[in-house]
């Protein structure tokens, strides 16, 4: 009889999201504690409606003691961690001939110098521990470009080869590594985008094959699932949750 692995997780998943206070962060922290997790939120912002026995660390990704001072509380609460979304993300829409490099260093700290220093502080407790999944939010745009975009693309691109790095590298160790490419996402901020008209929702809608936007939980799910036995020989993958988006070559 064939074996059947389990899309569940194992109780008392220890996890980090980086930038979990809104947004496809706090739906994915929502999710993994809805199945028993443990959950730790590093992000700038406070996160008032955190459920009792959250960790909430107050921090910037792009400074590596704030980072390490969260996987410090992990390692003082629960001994360590076993899953760790790098999350948290910047993006200004701006000509490039008009972007600061200033925004442009922005940008980069925090989508991708972030990324790095999640990864790096995750990878020394899991490699010593022989077993984790470090996920990364790339983008649709980490795979196409996109007028006025150029440091967001340039950034979620490279997030998405630093998940297939860190894959090669690290799995012979017990570390998985994957990143997610989310379409767009009925997130607060689009949704205010959308009403300011500085985002076309028919226009976005139309070239998905399923006609709408993607849900945060969506994402959340899928963060899930690679995170369940089900998904133990996934690694070095970008998996897209864009409503088919990026699939659609047509008109």
């Amino acid at each position: 009889m064939t074996a059947v692995l389990s899309p569940l997780l194992p109780g008392g998943t220890r996890v980090l999201v980086t930038g979990g206070a809104r947004g496809i962060g706090r739906a994915v922290a929502d999710a993994f504690a809805a199945q028993g997790a443990r959950i730790c939120i590093l992000d700038r912002d406070a996160v008032p409606d955190a459920p009792a026995g959250w960790l909430c660390v107050a921090g910037n990704v792009a400074e590596e003691a704030e980072v390490e001072a969260a996987f410090a509380a992990m390692d003082a609460a629960w001994g360590g961690v076993d899953v760790a979304l790098a999350n948290a993300g910047f993006a200004m829409n701006t000509p490039t001939i008009d972007l600061p490099v200033a925004a442009w260093r922005r940008i980069v700290d925090v989508n991708l110098t972030g990324a790095f220093l999640t990864a790096q502080a995750a990878g020394r407790r899991m490699l010593r521990d022989g077993a984790g999944l470090i996920l990364f939010t790339s983008s649709l745009y980490g795979t196409v470009g996109g007028a006025d975009r150029a440091g967001y693309c340039a950034t979620k691109a490279a997030v998405a080869n630093l998940a297939r790095a860190l894959a090669c590298e690290w799995g012979l160790r017990g570390v998985r590594v994957n990143a997610l490419a989310p379409g767009y996402t009925e997130t607060a901020m689009v949704t205010d985008l959308v009403a300011q008209g500085r985002l076309d929702r028919d226009r976005l809608t139309a070239r998905a094959p399923l006609r709408r936007l993607v849900r945060p939980e969506e994402v959340a799910a899928l963060a899930c699932f690679l995170a369940s036995p089900a998904a133990s020989a996934i690694t070095g993958a970008v998996l897209a949750v864009d409503a088919g988006w990026n699939a659609n070559g047509g008109p």
